[in-house]
């Protein structure tokens, strides 16, 4: 028994800087090649000519004197013959504006949403291989804030712990359209520590984006995030409403894995077997949904009150304790003592995986948001997008979903057969 409708979370967390990386450029000077003489079999030197040296040559954005510029502006850089050395911006008040350089050197990014309808400055030097510097100044002005904005949320919050199958989970309201996703994909920063690079995926209709590796996230992995999109256009004339962050933790690797053939709730830490529990699923007339979910949120003591969404017959409302949201839609793991004698034997529930008194209590106090549940077995199949279902794909066609051209690293990458469906 179980049924509880979805609701709109926007989380806010924390502002903290992102850095970025600055990006290096190595120069080839001039060289001898060697060629062995055919006669002799001597090798004399032949000089070679060298390569012309590009010329110094550094153009930057946005224009000089360029007026309504979206709060989110970057100071976009392109140079000819060297390196970016330097990126200062002030506003108007000549107060320094914190940011970074992409990692590939195209621009710089501010740390946090610019002003609106302010003034700002940027100065950008740029030096070759010989030591030669150029500087290029523009000053602009951003725009006014906007009449309608993109909500966005974070599912994640500063200092909490979790489980080794959280994904990064961003929220749109409304969704973002297709031919925006790129633009704003870039704009979503994840750091991890230890490094376990991975993809953004989206699902259909634009209105969440997930961030996984291609396996599970390492215990312990510090995961630092940054929504950048305050003040950018996500769609035509809405611009997102903040930037978002929250530096968290990853937690012991647990693993709950449930099997309708036998009925069964096996709890796996670190790989080993710790607990069995007897369940009851979803009748079938409900049955519960097959694939890989994720713990999305606990609740010690919650009602769940179907009767407007099932009507006076199927509908009911009743109190339960130690639930644990694993779909939007409404399945739970939970406490169900109505339900000890078909546990085991018989599915008697409304979609969720009853367990006892017992069993739910000691669950509840076990796992964290973000610990993996694998359902199989039963008559029906999780749907994209009903709850955090990054997991419920294969590494390839979650990172089909990307708006943004997937790292060779990255293209062909063989998961664990833990982290697969």
């Amino acid at each position: 028994m179980g049924w509880i409708s979805r609701r709109t979370a926007v989380v806010a967390a924390l502002a903290i800087m992102m850095p970025l990386g600055l990006a290096a450029c190595g120069n080839d000077g001039d060289e001898q090649v060697e060629v062995a003489s055919p006669s002799t079999g001597v090798t004399p030197p032949v000089a070679t000519s060298a390569t012309p040296a590009v010329p110094l040559d550094l153009a930057i954005t946005p224009a000089d004197k360029a007026k309504n510029q979206p709060a989110s502006v970057e100071i976009g850089t392109m140079v000819a013959g060297g390196t970016v050395e330097t990126v200062k911006v002030v506003d108007g008040a000549g107060k320094d504006v914190a940011g970074a350089m992409r990692a590939d050197g195209t621009s710089w990014v501010p740390a946090k949403t610019l002003a609106f309808n302010a003034s700002y400055t940027a100065t950008v030097t740029a030096k070759s291989a010989a030591g030669e510097a150029i500087t290029r100044t523009t000053s602009f002005q951003t725009m006014g804030r906007p009449g309608k904005e993109t909500g966005t949320g974070l599912y994640m919050f500063d200092d909490h712990t979790y489980g080794v199958a959280m994904p990064v989970v961003v929220e749109f309201i409304p969704g973002v359209p297709e031919n925006y996703r790129a633009a704003v994909e870039k704009r979503l920063f994840v750091q991890t520590d230890p490094p376990q690079p991975g993809v953004w995926s989206w699902v259909k209709g634009g209105s969440q984006a997930y961030y996984r590796a291609p396996e599970f996230w390492q215990p312990g992995t510090k995961v630092t995030v940054r929504i950048g999109i305050g003040g950018m256009e996500t769609a035509p004339g809405s611009y997102g409403n903040q930037d978002r962050t929250a530096v968290a933790e990853i937690g012991r690797k647990l693993e709950m894995k449930v099997d309708n053939s036998d009925k069964q709730m096996k709890v796996f830490e670190d790989g080993k077997l710790i607990r069995t529990f007897p369940v009851s699923l979803g009748r079938k007339k409900m049955p519960s949904a097959s694939g890989v979910m994720v713990v999305m949120e606990k609740k010690e003591q919650t009602v769940f009150d179907t009767r407007e969404q099932f009507g006076p017959v199927e509908g009911y409302r009743v109190d339960v304790e130690f639930a644990q949201r694993l779909t939007w839609s409404g399945q739970f793991i939970h406490a169900a003592p109505w339900s000890n004698a078909q546990q085991g034997r018989e599915n008697v529930s409304h979609g969720c995986v009853n367990v006892s008194q017992e069993g739910g209590q000691w669950l509840f106090g076990k796992t964290l948001v973000g610990d993996p549940v694998t359902v199989t077995g039963t008559e029906d199949k999780l749907v994209t997008g009903d709850g955090w279902t990054a997991w419920n794909v294969s590494w390839d066609e979650f990172a089909k979903g990307s708006a943004l051209p997937i790292p060779d690293n990255l293209k062909t990458v063989a998961p664990s057969p833990s982290n697969t469906p």
